[in-house]
């Protein structure tokens, strides 16, 4: 049976995980395919807030889960999250990809500064060590999963790489904060606690699919953040697009057939760069209090603007989008007007396609489009409206799910109305 993807289609934070928990109720294996510790996914179930970093959202449901090869991983947080869970009664069913790569605690020393260094160009890391971490795994100094299993193997990456990180780190006029013997110590440990996890997560995810398995593969962060298809260098490091799910996992394309992209009614981001739809009034303060737009990770407050379908069509484009999620639509309830942005202008020219180049961007005046607003309604009248079906939603609301449709050529297949997962409609 095909593999399903799900990706973020704006700056990441669109809700990706509510969507995920939703389709992983019929889903036997839910794999991360991505990105790392930077990255938090938050399902609310029953009023109980579950935040993860690392694990796959489908967790909570006691799926069965994988992170794939394409995932760099904080051992310490991956622990962290999997004894969160068991305390909680839910049994953490874990494939953990042994061709992983590891972050190290150099590259938290790295991360923060880097960044400091980077000045305007920076892409507002969190400092939790996945750029050094990618970086290490392209120049071929990195550490993998597999290798904490191998004492002998670890040791001789450690007395090679080490030395190099040390020298770097003095040039910043700062100390690597370890020794070599302390580092194998740490790396052995993690090894030690991680084992019963670690499996060639490749092999299984396509004997799953080959017995007919429902496999979902899950996406950190979004496209437009994305490493070769984002607005570089304001991304991350890896790739969240449908493309990384391939090349993430060791799923071959051929056994995936549907791509659902992730698209919040408003568009929100942490960090730098340009954001043409970015609202800088007290509007903008109203959404992210309404919305709770603070990281996950860092609880940094999102810069919030209105939807920009230049930057979602290219979404579907880069992905295969083959149906949207649209989430939040409860948190635009009871504005008199919506806007949404149609294109762009730069220098009298209408551009209608998102551009590569970042100054360019910045210079892009949104050309928007004014729709009629909804009602605002308490959460559990959300939940009573889900319940209800599609038709029960605001008659506003419904035309701006169907304009968002008509512009990008792909059909809303879920609807999210509110955080809670019952707060959610399926369109068949």
């Amino acid at each position: 049976m095909p593999a399903q993807v799900v990706v973020g289609t704006q700056f990441g934070d669109e809700g990706k995980g509510k969507i995920v928990d939703r389709l992983a109720d019929r889903s036997d294996v839910v794999a991360r395919f991505n990105g790392g510790a930077n990255a938090g996914h938050t399902v609310v179930v029953g009023g109980e807030r579950f935040a993860f970093r690392l694990l796959p959202s489908g967790a909570i449901r006691g799926r069965q889960v994988a992170i794939g090869n394409g995932v760099v991983v904080d051992p310490d947080q991956l622990l962290s999250e999997i004894s969160l869970l068991e305390k909680r009664g839910i049994e953490v069913k874990l494939w953990l990809s042994d061709r992983a790569h590891v972050v190290l605690p150099y590259h938290k020393v790295l991360d923060g500064a880097e960044r400091a260094l980077k000045g305007r160009l920076s892409s507002g890391s969190t400092k939790r060590g996945i750029g050094p971490c990618y970086g290490d795994k392209v120049m071929r100094t990195g550490i993998r999963v597999g290798d904490l299993l191998d004492k002998s193997l670890l040791a001789e990456k450690i007395e090679t790489y080490f030395p190099l990180k040390e020298r770097l780190l003095k040039s910043y006029g700062l100390d690597v904060g370890t020794t070599k013997e302390e580092l194998l110590e740490w790396c052995l440990n993690s090894g030690s606690r991680l084992s019963r996890y670690v499996v060639d997560t490749s092999l299984l995810l396509n004997k799953a699919l080959d017995q007919g398995k429902n496999v979902l593969l899950e996406g950190a962060q979004g496209t437009h953040l994305d490493i070769d298809h984002g607005l570089y260098p304001y991304g991350t490091s890896s790739n969240p697009t449908a493309g990384g799910a391939c090349t993430g996992t060791g799923i071959p394309p051929t056994k995936i057939d549907q791509v659902i992209g992730v698209v919040k009614a408003y568009t929100s981001r942490v960090g730098e760069g340009p954001f043409p739809t970015e609202i800088h009034d007290d509007l903008a303060d109203w959404i992210r209090e309404k919305g709770g737009e603070y990281g996950t990770v860092t609880r940094r407050p999102r810069r919030c603007g209105w939807l920009d379908l230049v930057m979602v069509k290219y979404s579907v484009r880069v992905n295969g989008v083959s149906s949207l999620a649209m989430t939040k639509m409860d948190v635009l309830g009871g504005l008199r007007k919506v806007k949404v942005c149609i294109a762009y202008e730069f220098q009298g020219d209408r551009l209608e396609e998102f551009p590569s180049n970042p100054r360019i961007l910045a210079e892009c005046r949104p050309i928007l489009e004014e729709l009629p607003g909804w009602e605002d309604l308490p959460p559990a009248k959300w939940i009573e409206t889900a319940k209800a079906g599609y038709e029960s939603i605001p008659k506003n609301a419904r035309s701006y799910i169907e304009y968002v449709e008509e512009y990008t050529g792909v059909p809303v297949s879920i609807v999210s109305l509110g955080a809670d997962r019952e707060a959610t409609i399926e369109r068949t």
